[in-house]
């Protein structure tokens, strides 16, 4: 084992515990959701009806919440930082394009079952909701790409933009979360009739479990994404740890100053270097 990972071992048990336990309820929330559209609701097909509606809360629950929930993450998995940033940055923006393509297939299930069977569309708070997400989620990547993907932007509007790029990422995460639960009690509501959904079938147990587990899952992303102490280091202690040379207390040396430097003091270095790295 490298030096690098050696020290990563010792610093962040904590982390792979989290993240672990965050993989294994996403999994287990997509295994939920697919227990529910094919054991209790018409299976999945793409012919107008219900079975065409089921892709609605499957491809959501896979692309917009697990993919958003592991490209929130993905920064902060100690074993990529031999990798540089702009090869992480192409994974984080891959993850994100790819869990927009399924929620727009989603969308678009959603918006052919209700003309076929003359349901009006957009009328529910979670329509009304999930649809500005649909809409904030492709700007956000957009914002992602042109600033930080693409090396056109100044270090200093990347620098400026990164509080709103890592908020918005936040606010729309955790938005899909609160829309994903609004929509399973709705077509909960709206589907079981003999018994009841106030009956607790066995149907409703099984979808209020995995209303738990999405929020679970966010709960654990956000809690990841929120530690300091888990951020990827900067671009400079990164090259440092790829050294074959480097200890592992010249890592944590190296680490904990960097954690500890004064923002203006490490501003102005970088505006005297010009070499500066976006954080994030």
């Amino acid at each position: 084992m490298s030096v690098l990972h050696t020290a990563m071992m010792e610093n962040y048990k904590l982390f792979l515990v989290f993240f672990i336990l965050a993989l294994a309820v996403g999994f287990v929330s997509i295994a939920f959701v697919l227990t529910w559209v094919l054991h209790y609701r018409e299976g999945l097909g793409w012919d107008g009806g219900a079975a065409e509606f089921n892709w609605h809360p499957l491809l959501m629950v896979i692309g917009l919440i697990f993919l958003q929930g592991i490209a929130i993450v993905v920064y902060r998995l100690p074993w990529t930082w031999k990798c540089s940033k702009q090869m992480m940055k192409f994974i984080h923006a891959g993850l994100n394009i790819l869990a927009f393509i399924l929620a727009v297939i989603s969308v678009v299930a959603v918006f052919d079952f209700h003309n076929a069977k003359n349901i009006p569309n957009m009328y529910s708070l979670h329509s009304w909701v999930g649809l500005a997400v649909v809409i904030l989620y492709p700007l956000q990547i957009v914002m992602g790409v042109t600033v930080y993907l693409i090396p056109v932007a100044s270090v200093y509007i990347r620098a400026a933009l990164m509080p709103l790029h890592i908020y918005s990422g936040l606010f729309i995460f955790t938005s899909v979360i609160a829309t994903a639960l609004m929509g399973i009690t709705e077509k909960l509501i709206f589907t079981l009739k003999d018994p009841g959904y106030k009956d607790s079938p066995p149907e409703a147990i099984l979808v209020n479990v995995l209303g738990l587990l999405i929020a679970t899952f966010g709960a654990l992303v956000l809690w990841i994404a929120t530690r300091p102490s888990w951020k990827r280091p900067r671009e400079q202690i990164t090259q440092t740890l790829r050294s074959d040379s480097t200890s592992p207390e010249d890592i944590k040396v190296g680490t904990a100053m960097s954690a500890r430097s004064d923002p203006e003091s490490s501003a102005e270095t970088r505006r005297r270097s010009g070499k500066t790295e976006e954080s994030g």
